[in-house]
């Protein structure tokens, strides 16, 4: 697709939102009616996308309200019918998959192809929650009383909050909107006030199908606004659950606060993530898993690769590899197919790249691929930045911390039992990968005494999750699991059934109460 292609009005026009400055209601979402406006910026061109109102403090109690009516009537509605809803919701997102794939791109920055590829979870994700719908299963077991049957069911939680990161500005959202919406929950949704266009695209989306169904109002919430509305949510003693994804520190206090009210928090937070490269790998699999892992999204994934921990046999062959293939790489719009990676957020992301290559200079790296900020014509909104490679020690401050930016570290090993220790040593534990064909090596990884992260992978890299398994992390990461398997079950509340179909009254352990 060319630059020229690609018009803004239009693609805003399609989905009904060719004005934002004034409030509107569709009973999928809320919006202000205040003074106060967050203007979406784009970090491709520079160029203002259009602006909405921020939610006031009487907007958040109508949609609180709202959100806790609507719930009354849609978990008393059978599984299978709201599956009908998510699986219409996900025949408009194919309709609509060119346009919103363009406007995430040209909102956050992507390139063009993880746009497209974003609605395509969402539309995955719609997909595994229509199955999901008519398997909301419990379990049965037998009790040591006679004439007693045991069993668990599993019930909606009410309002679920959703705060969502500039990144994945739609997908994530869809992974804990589809399922809660099959368990019988409402959702309420705080998208990045980085990207608040896209959200109210998928809204006005999800808005349609919701008239179609005579689906209550309430149970599809947008709320705008910055950290002060993530901090409502997490304080609000009337949202059950709060799913966050976000920096660590971010993680931390909404942890915090949802645990102080003794609610559920699901934490989807940073990662460090690393691939260790065997003296047995096959380089034609290594070297595009290390490129896209590290400069996909440009570096700006919680699955981005940032560590590489290659034997020291091969260190020297496959930095030249990797080196070569950086020099191909074509930086620039990512709405433009031919370019492989795109812009940064905004200038603050830009500043912190800086800072980190000079801290980490500063402790001794050694420059393999120089980084730099991109300037002149296509760069003029100045958060091009050039993918950096530098040798490291795995003992760095900076190696212990994310980034949020292309920036890779190499350091070597010797032992397989080395290289798992290494990757273990850092603070977060999201993604996780090794690449070799050696069948010993790739056990050790998946094993007790291999990798500890939530996702670990052989032969492939740290990016790319499909929505079958349980996304998530441990240790900084949050612990938190999204998506496919199980991960329904933080959403509906667990309750434990005994029935007495006799006509005594026998205790359990024994025991005796006789009158």
């Amino acid at each position: 697709m060319s630059q020229s292609s690609f018009d803004l009005q239009q693609i805003l026009k399609q989905f009904g939102i060719e004005s934002l400055n004034k409030s509107t209601s569709t009973g999928a979402e809320w919006f202000g009616e205040g003074a106060e406006k967050i203007t979406s910026w784009s970090p491709v061109d520079g160029k203002d996308i259009a602006s909405v109102h921020a939610t006031t403090d009487e907007d958040w109690e109508r949609a609180i309200n709202q959100s806790l009516q609507a719930f009354n009537e849609w978990r008393l509605w059978p599984s299978p019918r709201r599956g009908e809803v998510v699986r219409q919701f996900g025949e408009s997102l194919r309709q609509y998959k060119e346009p919103l794939g363009q406007l995430v791109s040209y909102e956050m920055g992507k390139s063009l192809q993880e746009g497209l590829g974003e609605v395509q979870e969402m539309i995955d994700i719609c997909d595994f929650a229509v199955g999901l719908s008519r398997q909301l299963h419990g379990l049965t077991m037998h009790s040591e009383r006679p004439q007693h049957r045991m069993y668990e069911q599993y019930h909606p939680l009410g309002i679920v909050g959703v705060i969502s990161a500039f990144n994945f500005p739609v997908a994530v959202w869809s992974w804990n909107a589809a399922l809660a919406w099959v368990c019988g929950d409402c959702v309420l949704w705080k998208p990045s006030e980085k990207t608040p266009v896209t959200a109210l695209a998928c809204q006005k989306i999800m808005g349609e199908v919701l008239k179609k169904n005579n689906v209550p109002e309430g149970v599809c919430v947008l709320v705008q606004g910055d950290y002060r509305i993530g901090e409502k949510i997490s304080h609000d003693r009337r949202i059950p659950l709060v799913s966050a994804t976000g920096s660590t520190r971010m993680g931390k206090k909404v942890g915090e606060a949802v645990g102080a009210r003794l609610g559920k928090s699901l934490l989807e937070l940073g990662g460090n993530n690393a691939i260790i490269i065997s003296q047995d790998a096959d380089l034609k699999v290594a070297i595009p898993a290390a490129l896209f892992g590290a400069v996909g999204t440009a570096g700006q994934r919680c699955t981005t690769t940032r560590r590489l921990i290659i034997h020291e046999s091969i260190y020297g062959e496959f930095k030249e590899r990797l080196t070569n293939a950086y020099q191909q790489l074509r930086l620039g719009n990512p709405l433009d197919s031919r370019n492989h990676v795109g812009p940064l957020i905004d200038k603050d992301a830009v500043s912190q790249y800086q800072n980190t290559i000079e801290k980490v200079k500063a402790e001794g790296a050694k420059t393999v691929v120089e980084g730099g900020v991109l300037e002149g014509a296509g760069y003029e909104s100045g958060c091009y930045v050039k993918p950096a490679i530098f040798e490291v020690e795995p003992h760095y401050e900076m190696v212990q911390h994310e980034t949020f930016a292309p920036i890779l570290y190499l350091m070597k090993y010797n032992t397989i039992q080395e290289a798992i220790a290494i990757q273990n040593g850092v603070p977060q534990g999201l993604s996780s990968s090794i690449i070799t064909n050696n069948l010993r090596e790739a056990e050790l990884f998946l094993s007790h005494a291999g990798s500890d992260c939530g996702i670990a992978n052989v032969n492939i890299g740290t990016s790319g999750a499909e929505i079958g398994g349980a996304f998530g992390g441990e240790k900084e990461t949050g612990g938190g699991r999204e998506s496919g398997s199980d991960a329904w079950k933080f959403y509906m509340r667990r309750q434990t059934n005994t029935i007495n179909y006799g006509s005594d009254l026998p205790l359990a352990q024994g025991i005796k109460f006789d009158l």
